[in-house]
């Protein structure tokens, strides 16, 4: 095992792999950026290294300044979270030719997973099921628009080296064919430097259900089961749970297979994401494979008791997987909700500010994975997602009703946050049939007054007492005590009666 690992991230996820390392006995080594000098992701870390300007190009992405890093404290691994370089090949190919372990898979195949077009031919040969569409090497406009005609509408028109969102369109007829591809291939090459796009048949009630799996590097490969992410904004997901209310023990069994195929199809080591899209005949295909942890990876945690970032760690120093599939089972059901600050009144536009107040609900079965707390700023440099709320529970009914309490108990002063928001689609009544599609959100909450965020009373009270606290025009006289080993030192903030 490692003796020492630099996290290469910021916020939660960041806290998530510090803490298991040093559950194993791990030293870890944080980086950080100008703004993120208080953050928690820092304090808890053995070492910390400051990148300096927030820009993220100059810091989380600048993969020269972070190899560096990494040799003159001499950490022997760099796990790279989620986002940023975690599923860059260039950043992976640094690492090994610095002799530093990644943890992940190897840079080509990040290369080929990264690439929805190569992959998607890979699978074809494997004989999983991909979307139908075109996945061919002509991107001239002719070709593009001919193909698409022999798809039908409606039809999404795909960035093959992107992701979020960023560069799909859908198109519902032929005469906005031609400039949903131009404007695809506009905002492709400029986010990903690659224009090229794809073209597939739109699917009928979409829903997004992923499958983790696990590859060490003596061929093992296992899967834990599936994650239904359909409830989404802007092609992100802000609801996770698992089990997925519609998956029977049949096309688990399916799906889990084709997932497992995918992983040894292509070599795959470490954890892994196996992407499906869902119609409303249960028929599935392959979308594409995350080469990372994912975000929603806790509630895949909490019904397998599996710790998923300490067997990357495993895997990455060649330990064999113990874990067999016939033994793993799913234990009751969990939801994951993702905290942003952002504005779902106003398009889910991010929001920020300095964090006056942060209170988190706890309870049996509640899990927080954050990376802010009270005091700190929500900057513009970075995603704007705060921490994640999990709960747990024997079924899917007991588990929205605990997440819906939760939600009423989370307190974000400060920023706008989408906590209400989620609190609300959680309450709808088709999300707690089942009923979920990806556009869900779009079905149900187009109407601007659904998603104004209000401030639960929890939130007023405390903010309420902020204020008295903050604007007092008594005097607050504190008490010296000059013993550094006196309990009266660490009593807070206190005052003397008159």
């Amino acid at each position: 095992m490692f003796s020492k690992i630099l996290i290469a991230n910021r916020g939660e996820i960041a806290v998530r792999i510090i803490t298991a390392c040093q559950e194993m006995g791990i030293k870890t080594v944080a980086i950080y950026s100008d703004v993120d000098k208080n953050a928690p992701h820092v304090q808890i870390a053995d070492e910390s290294i400051n990148l300096g300007d927030p820009t993220p190009s100059e810091s989380y992405l600048n993969i020269p300044k972070i190899i560096n890093h990494a040799k003159n404290v001499k950490a022997e691994a760099i796990h790279p979270g989620y986002g940023f370089l975690a599923e860059n090949p260039d950043f992976a190919k640094a690492c090994y030719d610095s002799n530093i372990k990644f943890i992940g898979p190897k840079p080509e195949i990040i290369t080929l997973m990264g690439d929805k077009i190569e992959s998607k031919k890979t699978m074809e040969k494997a004989k999983v099921p991909v979307t139908p569409g075109y996945h061919g090497e002509k991107q001239d406009m002719t070709t593009l628009i001919n193909e698409g005609y022999k798809i039908g509408f409606p039809l999404i028109v795909k960035a093959a080296a992107g992701g979020g969102g960023k560069g799909m369109r859908v198109v519902h007829s032929k005469k906005d064919l031609k400039q949903s591809i131009e404007s695809a291939k506009r905002e492709a090459k400029s986010s990903f430097g690659n224009d090229t796009v794809l073209l597939e048949k739109y699917i009928d009630k979409p829903r997004h259900i992923e499958f983790q799996i696990l590859a060490d590097e003596h061929g093992n490969v296992i899967h834990l089961f599936e994650r239904e992410c359909s409830i989404q904004r802007r092609h992100q997901k802000i609801i996770e749970e698992t089990p997925s209310p519609i998956v029977t023990k049949e096309l688990r069994k399916k799906m889990g297979d084709a997932a497992v195929t995918v992983a040894k199809t292509v070599g795959y080591t470490n954890a892994g994401t196996v992407e499906f899209m869902v119609d409303g005949n249960k028929n599935f295909y392959f979308m594409e494979m995350n080469t990372r942890l994912q975000v929603e990876h806790p509630i895949t945690e909490s019904v397998t008791g599996v710790d998923l970032a300490k067997w990357q760690l495993r895997i990455a120093s060649g330990e064999k997987l113990t874990l067999k599939q016939e033994d793993l089972v799913q234990r009751g059901h969990s939801i994951e909700c993702r905290i942003y600050a952002e504005d779902p009144s106003n398009g889910f536009l991010p929001s920020i500010g300095k964090l006056k107040k942060v209170q988190v609900p706890s309870g049996p079965n509640i899990r927080n994975d954050t990376g802010v707390e009270t005091n700190l700023d929500v900057s513009s440099y970075y995603d704007p997602m705060l921490s994640k709320l999990i709960t747990s529970a024997e079924n899917r009914e007991e588990c929205i009703n605990k997440m819906i309490w939760a939600l009423s108990r989370y307190i974000v002063l400060g920023v706008v946050t989408n906590i209400s928001f989620l609190k609300k689609v959680l309450e709808h009544k088709e999300f707690k049939k089942g009923n979920i599609t990806t556009h869900f959100i779009d079905d149900y909450f187009s109407d601007k007054s659904e998603t104004k965020d209000g401030l639960p009373i929890d939130a007023l009270i405390a903010l309420a007492i902020y204020d008295s606290m903050h604007t007092s025009r008594q005097e607050v006289v504190r008490f010296k005590e000059k013993d550094p080993h006196s309990p009266w030192r660490s009593l807070g903030r206190w005052r003397i009666g008159k």
